[in-house]
């Protein structure tokens, strides 16, 4: 798009020439590149437009500005640059995002869901990046400035893949209809953000929003127990697929086996191999089984990618020492605890499990955590480690359930903890797994 294209809801070009190519658009001066051009964002704490002049110093060819921050000195000593105006910068995002998606011809594929967004969404582009150019939303910045930078990024590649969060009504609704995807995943429904939706059938309401913009086939996870009523009553004007192991599903994996090199299933007589353990790990990989079917990718080409899958940084990532660390500190759900102390199970040995509260559950919250303390005999773990105050409730349900209180402790500190867990690691497999902002990075990191 040419600057005179994204001249749009009232921007005014302040300085520069209208003929000039629109550049790759970032919204941090720490990491703008040369040419590229600037967005300052409003935030809670600042606006990024009154950083602007920063950028132009490391090389910014445009700045696209909220009202009021543009200083006539600036302008002198950058002759060159274009300067935009407008009213909104993040309003201002979207509507370029929505120009841009008019002009995209290519298969837009969008995820949401409780958990396992991330790892389906980069399960997903490795598999057509085997065959197709694919862009991808970038880390977890799916959120709706996420979305749109994204969108805009896109060039020559010949698929899409989207990840989309919420933690209210209304944010899916809204990306949905910036991104009008080809075709829609919803991983589950758990009880991530219940504190904020007060329900998991809220929830489900909040996730289905991506029907709104949702031009192709819906993809579900058929195990899950309300998108499995819910397709089971809905008369949708959209085809749905399946998934699932417990359920009789369009894809569904059966023999399902574990070894110390990964997981195994077989689906429609093909042998898949996953080099990660955990069952949730079988479900994501389905919706990539699903996708790549969709597109012909080939299917020794799928066969090997899921193969030799990386782990993504603190997402089930093993650590072997003469101790083996589970590192899944990324976040936390009821949901993501139940697979990673199911993985636990798994090994040989004394098992550790190091847990720390899930935040954001609100009234639900201990409930919930009562909820983990009593999976920790069914998973026959040795040791319970907890942090945190709401994480008491684990080991108080976990002690109920009949746990050895000797082997059960609750602190209020990570540091208590590295010191508890140093002195019985050696020849244990300890998973350490919490909200990312009980910060239990610090924990593996120590150990």
């Amino acid at each position: 798009m040419l600057i005179k294209d994204i001249l749009i809801n009232n921007a005014k070009l302040i300085q520069g020439a209208e003929n000039q190519k629109l550049t790759e658009i970032s919204i941090d001066t720490r990491t703008i590149k040369r040419g590229e051009t600037y967005l300052g964002i409003k935030g809670e704490r600042f606006d990024g437009s009154s950083f602007y002049e920063e950028a132009l110093k490391k090389g910014a060819s445009t700045c696209i500005l909220n009202k009021d921050f543009i200083k006539e000195e600036v302008l002198k000593r950058y002759p060159k640059a274009n300067i935009i105006e407008v009213s909104d910068t993040k309003e201002y995002l979207k509507s370029l995002a929505k120009k841009k998606r008019e002009t995209i011809n290519i298969p837009i594929i969008a995820v949401t869901g409780s958990v396992g967004k991330t790892t389906t969404k980069n399960m997903i582009a490795s598999v057509l990046a085997s065959t197709y150019k694919v862009k991808k939303t970038k880390g977890n910045l799916n959120t709706d400035i996420g979305l749109c930078l994204t969108i805009l990024s896109l060039k020559n590649e010949e698929f899409l893949v989207l990840e989309m969060a919420m933690d209210k009504f209304g944010e899916i609704r809204e990306l949905t209809n910036i991104a009008k995807p080809n075709i829609g995943v919803i991983t589950n429904i758990g009880t991530a953000h219940i504190g904020s939706l007060g329900s998991r059938e809220n929830i489900l309401k909040a996730k289905l929003e991506i029907l709104e913009g949702l031009n192709g086939p819906l993809i579900i996870n058929n195990d899950n127990d309300l998108l499995y009523d819910w397709y089971n009553k809905v008369d949708l004007d959209k085809p749905i697929i399946t998934y699932g192991i417990e359920n009789t599903s369009d894809y569904q994996a059966l023999n399902i086996a574990y070894n110390n090199e990964g997981s195994s299933y077989t689906l429609n007589n093909n042998l898949v191999k996953l080099n990660v353990l955990g069952k949730h790990f079988i479900y994501n990989s389905l919706v990539t089984l699903i996708i790549a079917d969709l597109f012909h990718v080939p299917k020794e080409n799928v066969l090997k990618v899921l193969n030799n899958l990386e782990t993504e940084a603190n997402r089930m990532e093993l650590i072997k020492k003469n101790y083996t660390i589970i590192n899944d500190t990324y976040n936390a759900s009821y949901d993501s605890i139940y697979y990673a102390l199911e993985v636990l199970s798994f090994f040989k040995g004394v098992k550790v499990a190091c847990l720390g509260d899930i935040l954001e559950l609100g009234d639900y919250s201990e409930d919930i955590h009562r909820q983990i303390g009593s999976l920790i005999t069914k998973f026959k773990i040795d040791y319970l480690v907890t942090v945190g105050n709401a994480s008491k409730y684990i080991n108080e349900e976990a002690i109920k359930n009949g746990f050895n209180p000797n082997n059960c402790v609750n602190f209020l500190s990570n540091k208590e903890a590295i010191s508890y867990i140093n002195n019985i690691k050696n020849k244990t497999t300890i998973l350490v797994k919490a909200s990312h902002a009980m910060n239990f990075k610090e924990i593996v990191d120590s150990l």
